[in-house]
């Protein structure tokens, strides 16, 4: 059975959006399994996507501290519909990453990573997927902010697509900086 996964990262949540965007609150709820690469800076966002979501595989980030430690691991491991999924938030820099990181999780066939908030695909020399969903909430030096939808089935990932949001606006709930 095919399962639908959300990729999310660097929400910062309340520090650089009051909250989500809309749009990817539509695609929790239309999501069998989220997936959240760290930064979630509020314990609170980790409450509501555990509430509002069918089950969820995440990690902290460089800005999680206290209970976001406590309760999550620094990598998270899952096994969905046969495909081996990692969740980590750092990755170092982007020269050699696809070695280094075939290297370091050689037991898995994909990696979502964050802490960049810049969109990656690519495979490593050993077949492994490396996801970088970017930020809903923070673009930086992006021209949009993004995540990804991904399907998992029968030890395959496919239809990744990754998702740009409007530019926020203070009727969004996003603050402006």
């Amino acid at each position: 059975m095919a399962v639908r996964l959300l990729l999310l990262a660097d929400t910062h949540v309340p520090k650089r959006a009051r909250d989500l965007p809309a749009e990817v609150w539509r695609a929790v709820e239309e999501a069998d399994v989220v997936v959240h690469a760290g930064d979630w800076v509020d314990v609170r966002l980790l409450d509501e996507l555990e509430a509002r979501s069918d089950r969820l595989v995440a990690c902290w980030g460089n800005n999680d501290h206290g209970e976001l430690r406590e309760r999550l691991p620094e990598v998270a491991h899952a096994e969905i519909e046969g495909v081996r999924l990692g969740v980590v938030h750092e990755t170092g820099q982007a020269k050699g990453r696809e070695e280094r990181m075939s290297r370091e999780y050689d037991d898995l066939d994909v990696l979502v990573f964050g802490h960049s908030h810049i969109p990656w695909d690519t495979v490593t020399p050993t077949g492994m997927r490396l996801l970088n969903p970017g930020s809903p909430t923070d673009r930086r030096r992006q021209p949009h902010c993004t995540y990804m939808t991904a399907t998992a089935d029968k030890g395959r990932l496919s239809k990744v697509v990754l998702h740009s949001l409007p530019r926020p606006s203070a009727q969004s709930g996003a603050l402006t900086a």
